[in-house]
């Protein structure tokens, strides 16, 4: 009998985490407080509280629902033909081409500088930052596993290059004055992925 509740427990957490993000995009970080929320998400101050017991600890289960997203269209990506398809399709639900993921990286980069001076939230983007690296990884790895990482190169090297590098495209496309679409994100993943293949210039 406890499963209806468990399931009702978690849709209603995402809702929140729902109304946070929009407060978030909309108004900004710091208008993103226990009332606000509450009247976002239509309920009482009191009973925010009572699902949360801090505003540091909403704020952090918004964070970890930006890594549950992300992570659910990664493991939902069709891997049927081959990781030199898949693993870009992967990439791809990382960046904002759209709506929906551009609010996350909205919520995510916000929540970046924020953590800098939180120590809840600190902590919460370690253990985002951890399960982010062990996507990057992986999709290193399945490229490598298919002969497409060049010879001499290191695998915990390139992770943290492609990390790096969807790193700084989120950051474009948020900044962008102009829309192409993700045309310029998509290409540079491309030509990323194809420079990956090649031997390390270190190689003899």
């Amino acid at each position: 009998m406890s499963m209806p509740r468990t399931i009702d427990r978690r849709a209603r957490h995402g809702a929140l985490g729902q109304a946070v993000w929009r407060v978030i995009v909309r108004d900004g970080l710091d208008h993103a407080s226990v009332r606000n929320v509450a009247a976002e998400a239509g309920l009482s101050t009191g009973s925010l509280r009572h699902s949360f017991g801090s505003h540091s600890e909403l704020l952090g289960f918004a964070l970890e629902l930006v890594g549950d997203r992300i992570e659910e269209r990664i493991v939902g990506v069709d891997r049927s033909e081959g990781p030199q398809l898949f693993v870009p399709a992967m990439i791809e639900e990382m960046l904002p081409l759209d709506d929906e993921r551009r609010a996350e990286c909205t919520v995510w980069i916000a929540f970046a500088v924020r953590s800098l001076t939180d120590d809840h939230l600190a902590a919460q983007r370690v253990l985002t930052n951890r399960r982010l690296a062990q996507a990057f990884g992986s999709m290193v790895d399945h490229l490598a596993d298919a002969g497409l990482v060049g010879a001499g190169r290191d695998r915990a090297v390139e992770t943290e290059r492609l990390s790096a590098l969807v790193d700084g495209l989120i950051v474009h496309g948020l900044l962008a004055t102009t829309d192409d679409g993700g045309r310029m994100s998509r290409e540079v993943v491309r030509a990323h992925l194809a420079d990956l293949a090649t031997p390390s210039a270190a190689t003899p």
